[in-house]
C-alpha cells in the first residue's frame, strides 16, 4: 500500500501506461476525459435489459451478497446527469461535448419515471409500468399492488438534473409541505428528542410513514437553495434536524439510523459538504470546523477506496488541503474506480418500521438492498478530480 494524492497517482497510472496523449501540463485533462468517455462508454445505447440512456445498476441483497441483479431505477442517472450540468464549465470544449450528449440521453430516459398522473414528481422504479426491485421473480407479481410512491429525494434530483422551470420548483415545493413530520402523521422511528421536528419525509405516498433521512434532506434543501426558493417551516426544521444530529455526532455513531438509505459517515458527509458549498448556511457554518475534524479523522482509518473519494471530495468542497488517499497498489484503477462492495445507496425497508423492529431488522439486513452502479462511481472519481483542480488554481499566486 502506498500513500499518493489522488491526481498524482493517476497521473503516474498514465504515465505508466505510455499513452501518447500524455504531455507536460495535460495530464489532468487526459484523466477527466478518460474518465467522461468511461462514463459514456456504460451509457446504453439502445433499449435492452436497461433503457436506452439509463445508466445500469445492480442491487445485492444483505442477507444474499452472492447474487447480484440489474435493477431498473432513475436515481444514478439522475445523479450524473445533475453532477455533470455543476462540473460542465470545468471541461474542455471537447469534454463538455461528452458531458452534453451523456445528459441529453440521461434526460431522455426520465419520461419513465414521472408521476403518471401529471405530478413533476418521480419515482425510484419506472411508473409507466409499475415495479418494485425489478427482476425480482416472484416478487415482481405485486408490482402494481406494492409499488412505492414518489420520494422526494429522487424527485429533486431529477428537477435539478433536467434544470426544471422555476415555476415547476415553486409548484413542487408547494406539494412538498404536506409530507412532513406533523400533528396528523408523526416519525416513530428516529430518536426521541427529534420527534417533534416536523422537517420533511422520505415519501409523497399518504399512507406511508413518516422516514427521517438527513442526506435526503441535505438534497431537499439544495434544491431549496439552488432556485432561491422561500424557506418553509418545513424547510427550517429539516435544517435543524441535520444541525442537531451532526453537533451531536450522530452521523458518526448511528449512522444507518439517522440515513437509513445512505447509511455512511462519509456519504452523510459527502451530502451536507455540497450542500453547504452551494450556499452558506449559518446554522451549518457553526459546525464547520467540526465537520472538518470529522471527515479527517474518518480519513485516518481504514476505508475502502471510494469512501476516501467522496471525503477527500467533501474536504476540497469546504476548502481545505485534504489527506492523501491509501491505494492498493495490486489493484488496478478501474478495480478501485468500479469496485461492486461499494455502495452509495441503499434501499432500506426497514426504514419505515416502528422503532425497535427498525434497528433490529436493520441490525440484521432484512429488507436491506445495496446498490451498485460503475458509471456513478467513475462520475465521483472524476468530481473529486475536477475539486483538486479548482483548490490548485486557487492556490496559484
Amino acid at each position: 500500500m502506498r500513500l499518493m494524492g489522488i491526481a498524482g497517482w493517476l497521473t503516474m497510472i498514465c504515465l505508466v501506461a505510455g499513452s501518447p496523449l500524455v504531455k507536460a501540463g495535460n495530464a489532468d485533462t487526459l484523466m477527466a476525459t478518460t474518465l467522461l468517455q468511461r462514463i459514456a462508454a456504460l451509457q446504453p445505447k439502445e433499449d435492452g435489459i436497461f433503457p436506452k440512456g439509463l445508466f445500469p445498476s445492480f442491487r445485492t441483497y444483505a442477507l444474499n451478497q452472492h447474487r447480484q441483479k440489474a435493477d431498473i431505477n432513475i436515481f444514478f442517472t439522475g445523479l450524473i446527469s445533475f453532477t455533470l450540468n455543476n462540473l460542465r464549465k470545468d471541461f474542455t470544449p471537447y469534454q463538455q461535448r461528452i458531458a452534453d450528449s451523456i445528459i441529453v440521453a440521461a434526460n431522455a430516459s426520465s419520461a419513465k419515471f414521472k408521476n403518471r398522473k401529471g405530478r413533476d414528481t418521480y419515482n425510484f422504479w419506472p411508473t409507466d409500468t409499475p415495479v418494485i426491485f425489478p427482476n425480482s421473480g416472484w416478487m415482481n407479481w405485486f408490482n402494481k399492488q406494492q409499488a412505492l410512491p414518489d420520494d422526494l429525494d429522487d424527485t429533486v434530483i431529477m428537477l435539478l438534473a433536467l434544470n426544471a422551470s422555476d415555476s415547476v420548483a415553486k409548484n413542487v415545493h408547494d406539494l412538498m409541505q404536506a409530507f412532513a413530520n406533523n400533528g396528523q402523521k408523526k416519525v416513530n422511528n428516529t430518536f426521541k428528542a427529534f420527534r417533534d421536528l416536523e422537517a420533511y419525509s422520505t415519501w409523497f405516498g399518504k399512507k406511508m410513514p413518516v422516514d427521517f433521512d438527513v442526506s435526503v434532506l441535505s438534497n431537499v434543501l439544495y434544491f431549496v437553495q439552488s432556485y432561491d426558493l422561500p424557506w418553509t417551516a418545513a424547510d427550517s426544521a429539516s435544517l435543524q434536524l441535520i444541525q442537531r444530529l451532526t453537533e451531536e455526532k450522530k452521523h458518526l455513531t448511528d449512522a444507518s439510523y439517522i440515513s437509513p438509505h445512505y447509511s455512511s459517515p462519509a456519504i452523510i458527509l459527502y451530502h451536507i459538504s455540497r450542500l453547504m458549498q452551494l450556499k452558506p448556511i449559518a446554522a451549518l457554518e457553526k459546525n464547520r470546523e467540526a465537520l472538518i475534524g470529522d471527515a479527517r479523522k474518518l480519513l485516518e482509518k481504514p476505508l475502502p477506496f471510494m469512501e476516501q473519494v467522496l471525503l477527500q471530495t467533501a474536504l476540497l468542497r469546504w476548502g481545505v488541503q485534504p489527506l492523501t488517499i491509501r491505494v492498493h497498489q495490486d489493484k488496478s484503477l478501474m478495480e478501485l474506480i468500479e469496485d461492486d462492495s461499494f455502495s452509495f445507496f441503499i434501499a432500506n425497508m426497514a426504514s419505515m418500521l416502528p422503532d425497535g423492529l427498525k434497528k433490529t431488522a436493520g441490525a440484521a439486513g432484512v429488507g436491506k438492498f445495496y446498490y451498485f452502479c460503475p458509471a456513478y462511481n467513475n462520475l465521483l472519481m472524476l468530481e473529486n478530480l475536477i475539486w483538486q483542480n479548482r483548490q490548485a488554481v486557487s492556490l496559484q499566486p
